[in-house]
């Protein structure tokens, strides 16, 4: 049984093995849906080349991390490839409150924290179509060490046995269609009918149709 949304604001989840195209699926989508926003993490990693802060990531050091983790400020954290990224709460909470729709790009094991807290997230996992494209990818973004890329695909098996927990499956093997389908999860997600009612109350009042908390 799905639960009424507390919030106007949408929220969804986005995990996937690097290489496998999110971030660039995630740009492609945010320029098409104006009013989703990215959710900006904090993370300990060093910044790659061309990244900015509070605009990819809140980079912060591992202290910090830490120390804003043990007052609960993140709705999720976890330790990836041995750096820690969390997502703030607080942020979040007041995004939604205002109507705004969130994105998180997000590994599986913060997924599943954020599931714990929210009803109705809209989660999806991207695929590749195979290894292969997958460390092709990897080699191609030349932002890190081969033993790096190693370690990545590695992980990635770990990583991709989790996509059964997630509501949606998106293959990347073609980026347009790709895309086309990412946005066809974000509009459908609009139309719940759960989220229409808390989004358009006085509409269902004026029209007399009687909503209950849960459906």
């Amino acid at each position: 049984m799905s639960v009424r949304p507390l919030t106007s604001g949408c929220l969804f989840m986005i995990s996937a093995p690097s290489g496998a195209g999110k971030s660039s699926l995630v740009s492609g989508l945010l320029k098409l849906e104006p009013n989703l926003k990215l959710s900006i993490s904090f993370t300990t990693r060093p910044p790659r080349p061309g990244e900015v802060d509070g605009r990819e990531y809140h980079f912060i050091t591992a202290n910090d991390f830490l120390i804003r983790k043990n007052r609960g400020e993140f709705l999720e954290f976890a330790e990836v490839h041995g750096n820690y990224y969390g997502t703030s709460k607080l942020l979040i909470q007041e995004a939604m409150k205002s109507g705004t729709d969130i994105l998180l790009e997000i590994d599986w094991q913060g997924a599943q924290q954020v599931n714990k807290q929210f009803d109705q997230v809209a989660s999806i996992f991207i695929l590749p179509p195979s290894i292969d494209a997958l460390e092709e990818r990897l080699n191609k973004r030349g932002q890190d060490s081969q033993e790096v890329i190693t370690r990545r695909i590695l992980a990635a098996g770990g990583e991709m046995a989790h996509a059964p927990e997630f509501e949606y499956v998106i293959i990347n093997q073609d980026f347009d269609l790709a895309l086309s389908e990412l946005r066809a999860i974000v509009k459908a997600t609009r139309c719940r009918t759960s989220q229409q009612i808390v989004r358009n109350a006085a509409l269902f009042a004026q029209l007399g149709i009687q909503t209950n908390t849960s459906f």
